[in-house]
């Protein structure tokens, strides 16, 4: 095995490492939280709280979802998925999109109903300390996922980690609607439960939109374009490069680009620059896909841009 193939394998290992990391420690914080917030509504019949433990459970099903999904995308290609399984994460995604806004309808349902139907708030003191434990949680697995997003860049954990921040603006607000409540003020409750639910749509909308742009191939962002081209132009005897198309499939970027060299340059020479093309993109972007072609330098110039 090659220094390389040791160095991206290791890569791998650390990443797939983090991902299960951030899945397993998502799936078990959503359980704490349903289990007591559950206990809170039962004690305090809060719309607010109910909209808390209604939004975590939605979360323990996308944080389901999201670790099947991340471990099939951590499998490597094979036969009929020749590119991997990376799109994996995309679709879980969407489907945590997809969660997240049935339990903003769901909450805009039950916050009118309370509007029509109003019923006290009990028990505020417990609602407290159950949302303050919460938001502690929250806060303790935002900064694994963060760590884990900024080493792998997953889409999956980055749809999780936006709606746990949504869930943290969740529990932030229910405290301030127990807290009016308290002091005489119990309309607040279902009205901070209906702003509540319109914030998660808002974030499932986020997070639908970019794993939708993700499944449609959308290009890099145009300052990683500018770098990959920069780097494929390095080479002393580059002489231009063209056709740079690139897309995200899980933490692999795929690029392809023409790479354009003197028309007299020998095979095995000309071989050996593309090499080095991909050598200094893959220091870049170790788990990334890299196709390049070589035309001569005559012809590149006349190839329009795709």
């Amino acid at each position: 095995m090659s220094k390389r193939e040791t160095v991206s394998n290791a890569g791998a290992a650390e990443t797939a490492r983090l991902l299960r990391l951030a899945t397993h420690a998502s799936v078990a914080t959503a359980s704490l939280l349903i289990l007591v917030k559950l206990v809170a509504w039962l004690l305090t019949g809060s719309v607010s709280v109910l909209a808390s433990l209604v939004d975590s459970a939605m979360d323990a099903g996308a944080s389901l979802v999201n670790l099947f999904a991340v471990r099939w995308s951590l499998l490597p290609p094979d036969e009929h998925h020749r590119f991997g399984h990376g799109k994996a994460q995309a679709l879980a995604a969407l489907a945590q999109a997809t969660f997240i806004a049935g339990s903003a309808l769901f909450l805009g349902v039950q916050a009118v109903d309370r509007m029509i139907h109003p019923r006290p708030v009990v028990e505020i003191g417990v609602g407290f300390g159950v949302i303050g434990f919460a938001i502690l949680v929250t806060l303790g697995l935002l900064a694994i996922q963060h760590h884990v997003i900024r080493r792998t860049g997953s889409a999956a954990i980055r749809a999780d980690a936006l709606h746990y921040a949504t869930d943290l603006a969740t529990n932030t607000a229910t405290l301030a609607a127990l807290g009016l409540t308290a002091m005489g003020w119990p309309g607040s409750d279902p009205l901070f439960g209906l702003g509540i639910g319109l914030y998660i749509l808002y974030g499932a909308s986020r997070i639908g939109i970019e794993a939708v742009q993700l499944l449609m191939d959308q290009e890099l962002p145009e300052d990683q374009r500018q770098r990959i081209a920069t780097l494929a132009l390095a080479g002393p005897m580059v002489r231009g490069m063209h056709g740079l198309r690139t897309r995200q499939s899980g933490q692999s970027p795929i690029i392809q680009l023409h790479l354009e060299l003197d028309d007299e340059l020998p095979l095995k020479t000309a071989h050996g620059l593309a090499l080095e093309a991909e050598a200094r993109i893959r220091k870049q972007y170790p788990d990334s896909d890299i196709l390049i072609h070589l035309d001569p330098a005559s012809l590149g110039k006349e190839v329009a841009e795709p």
